[in-house]
């Protein structure tokens, strides 16, 4: 027995699987079909210079069916299908793309998109007729469309630029008011200014230069207007959409309708009617309008059947009258109105989708994505190689040869890395690792053999910020401690290997190690650290503190280490091993001096005045002003530590008084 015969075996098998919708038709779908068929000679005739209607495909079955019935609305149970957005990245990332044969050609067959979702390929007609059931199962006013698009669009290659695009911010305009204050004039550098329009001028110069280019390279396309594609409408109204969109499907993206991508439409339909344009698209979708119940501009298949709006707006009168009270009163049909054909039940079976087919996704566990000078990979769980969910690669050139710069994310690894980012252009790699159970995140920068770069979050224990480390020195910034260190700089006597498999075990000696401090307001300036500096070779501490307010040189202070302090038999410290530099140490003392003779001559003039009323004894008619003595109280207190005892009861007594 041949292969092929063995092949058409399993699939008439499999096809007697398949609900009797599948393999037969309705009287319903029968006359429709029939309906459509006229449309079609009718359409040929008044239009011959227009291509032929997408009406009866051949489902998988062989059997004629009409688009409209290959659409079932589906509401799923999962929470990342409820939005359009998540809608549309599921059926881009689950299916594979199968382009059309030729590309200017309807397909001749339409699968179910139960038979899409089992085999993961599609055409983009499929692709929008799954995309096109799920949106309508969320009320989503959405429709399939077929018309024409550029060739990028057919091949799922994405004609977005892959560069940052800096938000330019409006100008704002300046208030006439003569009572607001007028700041001085700002100070601009002429020639610098220049330079920056120069600079601004040749980016213009460029960005234009490469639109020229595409431009000209779509033109360039012999097949241009010609190449067949499907994507999905959604129409105002519903679902809070305030305008209308169109959506690829085959990469899940949103455009406006006016979008260059999209050249022309021929004809739209959804689960109730279908729809063929009688506008010029000439100027591609940019001038269409898409009020589907206006026939100047679109011509339905059923005509006079009902359309979402107009369900939408019996629903509405429906619970108004109900409101009313007027909900029981019995609607009696006229029979002058001739009655319309309705669009037949879908034929498909209801969609499923598993949480298994939303994990994952990707088709053989892999997808692609195609950018301009980049590219997109996306890893299912089962494929996922050393933790890599999905990897973006940006390339020098147009024709993605050279790789410029490679970012991959992770998931689940033992080493806590996230991300990875390596740029082959100025040799840079960034690696993002994150530690769930501390909490802590940090960014670690590797110049290739040169430096490396660490930056910390707050999580950490000693507040550690940012680390740099080069074969010679490293660095290291703290934020927030209660010893006040900010810095820390340590130099290396030798180089050391970065990120080796033999630098955790190598010994790096020290030559010199800094540390700086953050002013400490509880101490004086000239009592309070500013740097520490530890000399390992020399075996000397200098210590430099904060300067004072009035001082323009920092008091230092310098320690050597006793001699064969490291053998335990150390040499014992001395005063000789202390080096010291005070500033206007001398100023200071005097200034001290003269303030205490100040205090004790208003000591004794206020001891004087209290013998004095206590001779006359008028103590307690006279009371003592602070004026008397040219001194606050604090003063005096500060004054009776050294005053004798007499003195000091005397003060007592004056102090209570007052």
């Amino acid at each position: 027995r041949s292969t092929a015969l063995m092949e058409m075996e399993d699939v008439s098998a499999s096809e007697k699987l398949l609900p009797e919708s599948y393999r037969s038709n309705s009287p319903e779908e029968i006359r429709l079909l029939a309906i459509a068929e006229n449309f079609q000679r009718q359409y040929s005739h008044l239009c011959p210079d227009r291509k032929p209607l997408l009406l009866c495909p051949v489902n998988e079955c062989g059997v004629k069916k009409f688009v409209s019935t290959s659409l079932r609305p589906t509401s799923t149970i999962h929470c990342e299908l409820f939005e359009w957005q998540g809608c549309a990245s599921f059926v881009a990332d689950f299916l594979s793309l199968v382009p059309l044969d030729p590309p200017v050609e309807l397909p001749k067959v339409l699968s179910s998109p139960n038979a899409v979702l089992q085999s993961q390929k599609a055409t983009c007609f499929e692709y929008a007729t799954l995309l096109c059931s799920l949106l309508l199962g969320e009320d989503y006013d959405a429709y399939c469309v077929s018309g024409y698009a550029v060739k990028e669009m057919l091949t799922s290659w994405l004609c977005v630029c892959m560069q940052a695009v800096e938000d330019v911010t409006p100008e704002q305009k300046d208030q006439d008011d003569k009572y607001s204050v007028k700041l001085q004039m700002e100070l601009k550098s002429r020639f610098l200014a220049e330079q920056e329009k120069k600079k601004r001028e040749a980016e213009a110069a460029l960005l234009e230069k490469q639109k020229r280019q595409e431009k000209d390279q779509q033109l360039a396309d012999p097949l241009r207007g010609l190449r067949v594609h499907c994507w999905v409408l959604v129409l105002s109204g519903c679902r809070d959409v305030q305008e209308n969109f169109f959506i690829d499907p085959l990469t899940g993206i949103s455009y406006p309708t006016n979008s260059d991508n999209f050249l022309g439409i021929e004809s739209v339909w959804n689960n109730l009617n279908y729809y063929v344009n009688m506008q010029d698209c000439s100027n591609g979708c940019a001038d269409m309008m898409f009020d589907l119940d206006d026939l100047k501009t679109w011509e339905p298949v059923l005509f006079g059947a009902s359309s979402k709006k107009q369900l939408i707006q019996e629903v509405l009168k429906r619970k108004e009258a109900k409101l009313m009270g007027k909900g029981n009163l019995v609607q009696v049909p006229n029979e002058d109105v001739p009655k319309v054909l309705e669009m037949p039940r879908s034929w498909v079976s209801c969609i499923a989708i598993s949480a298994e087919a939303l994990k994952n996704r990707w088709p053989g566990g892999k997808k692609v994505i195609r950018y301009k000078q980049a590219q997109l990979e996306r890893f299912a769980t089962s494929k996922r190689l050393y933790g890599v969910v999905k990897r973006l690669s940006k390339y020098k050139d147009q024709d993605c040869t050279e790789v410029a710069m490679v970012k991959e994310w992770y998931q689940d690894r033992s080493d806590f890395l996230e991300e990875k980012e390596v740029d082959n252009v100025n040799e840079i790699t960034t690696e993002q690792l994150v530690f769930l159970f501390h909490s802590v995140f940090r960014v670690k920068s590797l110049t290739v053999g040169t430096e490396v770069e660490m930056h910390f979050s707050s999580a950490r224990v000693d507040d550690l910020v940012r680390r740099v480390l080069s074969p010679k020195e490293f660095i290291e910034l703290y934020e927030g401690r209660s010893d006040f260190l900010q810095y820390r700089h340590v130099y290396f006597k030798k180089e050391i290997q970065l990120l080796s498999e033999n630098s955790r075990n190598e010994e790096a000696p020290i030559l010199k190690v800094v540390e700086r401090f953050h002013r400490n307001c509880s101490k004086p300036a000239n009592e309070d650290v500013a740097e520490r500096v530890f000399l390992i070779s020399e075996k000397l501490i200098e210590l430099t503190y904060h300067l004072k307010e009035d001082r323009l040189i920092p008091s230092k202070i310098s320690f050597i280490k006793p001699l064969d302090s490291e053998k335990g038999s150390a040499q014992e410290f001395s005063l000789d091993m202390i080096s010291t530099f005070q500033v206007h140490v001398m100023r200071d003392i005097v200034t001290l001096r003269e303030k205490e003779n100040k205090e004790m001559k208003l000591w004794n003039r206020a001891a004087a005045l209290v013998r004095s009323r206590k001779q006359k004894k008028v103590r307690h008619k006279l009371p003592l002003t602070f004026p008397d003595f040219c001194c606050p109280l604090p003063t005096f207190l500060r004054c009776k530590i050294k005053c004798p005892s007499e003195m000091h009861l005397y003060f007592i007594y004056i102090s209570h008084n007052i």
